[in-house]
């Protein structure tokens, strides 16, 4: 089928090309019939303004671009929404592109970005990699890193303190008397994971008699977390973990839910900490006590400084804002009242 043109649009309201475009785009240029007469030919052809045509004409493309870990994890996904909200407010659509845990995805929706003119970039990295992408990326447009802290403090952050949350988690299952803890996250190379266990393990460490295994998956799907509960279920129950820190829900209602099937009583013989506290967590079989990250106001904190620095009203500084851990305690620690 033909693409409907401002050619066409101009036939079809009886102007020229100049008239169609002033009345698009400048409609105090023209009359106000002549207004009315091109809006009704759009109606009528439903022509559609070419995006990099508009972006020569007004000089900005009106979009922020964003990547994140994994679309499919809650967290990620209301990350985008609180971004996309403060984006809103200011006149602009966020372009989100999922990495789904792949470095070569993430290099190309970098490259995307730059193709398209984004205006600004808000970057969930994954590795090292991605990181070092991201500073690069920063010498055209502004940069705002989610979900991460630049070590060398050129790069602005919103992020979490996952150190906190992992002593939080395994803290709480300590205090409620549970010494053999295990910690299953996924790969140990991204930063969370490391900076949860961590704090797992300090807590660990100043409690005598305790101790901390971890298991690192190659995804934190619940289809891993069934895998990973089943196999401690078929474990001794002398040696089985008592108590479980994992490094988000999906991963801990997997885990949940493979325990129960090997038989293994949640949280009487083996109670489990999940990270993020997506709504899911609190209406699952069994409640999921989680380490709640506040994606939403992560999200659109990281927008709302990306905005700034788009606009000119302040300067990249490597101005980091941390948001700290908070407990929700469910079912899956304490059981049911």
């Amino acid at each position: 089928m033909k693409r409907v043109g401002i050619r066409d649009v101009a036939r079809r309201a009886g102007v020229s090309m100049s008239s169609v475009s002033n009345a698009l785009n400048r409609p105090e240029r023209v009359s106000d019939d002549i207004v009315v007469r091109v809006r009704e030919a759009v109606d009528e052809l439903g022509y559609v303004p070419l995006q990099a045509a508009q972006q020569l004409r007004v000089g900005r493309s009106g979009l922020l671009g964003m990547t994140v870990i994994n679309i499919t994890n809650p967290f990620f996904s209301d990350l985008v929404t609180g971004a996309e909200d403060a984006a809103g407010s200011g006149g602009l659509r966020v372009l989100v592109g999922n990495s789904d845990d792949d470095e070569v995805k993430e290099r190309e929706y970098f490259e995307l970005f730059g193709r398209v003119q984004v205006e600004g970039a808000l970057v969930s990295p994954f590795g090292e990699p991605g990181e070092r992408l991201a500073r690069r990326l920063a010498r055209s447009i502004p940069v705002v890193l989610v979900d991460r802290v630049d070590d060398d403090g050129v790069l602005d952050s919103v992020s979490f303190d996952d150190v906190a949350g992992g002593r939080m988690a395994a803290q709480h299952l300590i205090d409620l008397g549970r010494t053999r803890l295990a910690f299953l996250g996924g790969e140990e190379g991204v930063r969370q994971v490391r900076e949860r266990l961590a704090g797992a393990r300090q807590a660990v460490a100043a409690t005598p008699g305790a101790r901390i295994d971890a298991t690192f998956a190659p995804r934190t799907g619940p289809g891993w977390g069934i895998q990973l509960g089943e196999m401690i279920a078929a474990m001794p129950a002398d040696e089985r973990p008592d108590g479980i820190v994992t490094t988000n829900d999906h991963l801990a209602c997997g885990v949940v839910h493979g325990l129960l099937r090997g038989g293994v009583r949640v949280p009487d013989e083996v109670a489990i900490v999940g990270y993020d506290d997506i709504d899911f967590a609190a209406v699952a079989a069994v409640p999921l006590t989680s380490v709640r990250q506040p994606a939403r106001e992560m999200g659109r904190a990281a927008a709302e400084r990306l905005l700034q620095l788009v606009s000119g009203a302040a300067e990249p500084a490597g101005v980091a804002i941390r948001f700290e851990p908070e407990l929700s305690v469910r079912a899956s620690t304490v059981g049911y009242p």
